[in-house]
């Protein structure tokens, strides 16, 4: 009788779980590494030395930023892959690839692409965004946070988070608050303006932790043990979705309602609820492995994967 019931939750779960279809595909210069929206515009930053930036609303491509080449080891001149994208205050912070496996960030601004942060400071950054208009959070392959300021092209603070490998980051929305992934598998939330953890949060990932998301007090993350763990930063939450494959990309809608994750090797999509945990939507039509899940709000979202193709869908 277990075994029926079993077999009947997991029927009813599949039955619940809507298939969709994209409302719309945007196709871009290369592919997808990080998605950033804001007022209508959406910005994609790719391998292949650019960031695209899309209307959404006319659903067309605007405007393509590019930042200068770089020679690889034999002396060749390539896209240099960008990494990072974020805006404010009408000033785009792009983090892209340096020469000796250094990383530079320029910022556009006034139709003007300015080098902040140049090669020469030995930087391995991972990943990048503002926390204000003069103020960056930079986090480097060695898992070290830095709070750089832009004006006075200076470091307030270099931590050292973890010994393990970084993997991704997210801040929270008034950008108090930092939650890292790595290797480890643990969370670690830090406080933005000194860089000291808050606490650490772990129990439900076993193995590295490819990506995470954090809005309204929830975390949410994408686990090489297949693993889509569910966090309550100030709350005893704790439990994981379990896929049929790695889980590569994750994200939250605003309320933290709803996630997504990269459930399968298929590169599907599900949507869930974190609240009753239950599967409401399968979305589809992506090529290559996932890369970023961007909800913009409770019923439309963005999904991007290696590829050149950048899905919008209302759910």
């Amino acid at each position: 009788m277990r075994f029926i019931a079993i077999l009947f939750f997991m029927f009813i779960t599949l039955v619940d779980a809507k298939e969709l279809q994209p409302t719309h595909v945007y196709t871009g210069s290369g592919a997808v590494t990080d998605l950033v929206y804001q007022d209508g515009l959406l910005y994609s930053a790719t391998a292949e030395g650019a960031v695209d930036i899309f209307n959404t609303k006319e659903q067309n491509l605007t405007q393509t930023i590019t930042v200068p080449r770089i020679k690889d080891f034999t002396g060749e001149e390539v896209n240099a892959k960008v990494y990072s994208v974020d805006i404010v205050d009408a000033k785009i912070m792009i983090v892209s690839q340096g020469k000796m496996g250094y990383r530079r960030v320029h910022i556009f601004e006034q139709n003007t692409l300015t080098e902040i942060i140049s090669t020469a400071k030995s930087f391995t950054i991972a990943k990048a965004k503002f926390v204000d208009a003069n103020t960056l959070l930079i986090a480097l392959l060695s898992n070290e946070l830095i709070l750089y300021d832009i004006k006075n092209d200076k470091s307030l603070y270099r931590e050292q988070i973890a010994g393990s490998k970084f993997s991704n980051f997210a801040l929270n929305e008034d950008k108090t608050q930092v939650i890292i992934a790595d290797e480890s598998g643990d969370m670690k939330l830090i406080n933005v303006k000194d860089g000291k953890m808050i606490k650490e949060i772990k129990g439900q990932n076993l193995d590295n932790v490819f990506q995470v998301d954090f809005k309204n007090k929830t975390i949410v993350t994408a686990g090489q043990d297949r693993r889509c763990a569910v966090y309550g930063t100030e709350d005893s939450r704790a439990y994981y979705k379990q896929a049929s494959f790695l889980i590569y990309s994750v994200g939250l809608s605003p309320s933290a309602k709803l996630a997504g994750f990269a459930s399968d090797e298929n590169n599907n999509v599900t949507i869930f609820n974190t609240q009753t945990k239950s599967d409401l939507y399968k979305l589809g039509n992506h090529k290559m492995t996932l890369t970023n899940i961007l909800f913009i709000n409770e019923e439309e979202l963005f999904t991007s994967s290696d590829s050149k193709e950048i899905n919008y869908w209302r759910l």
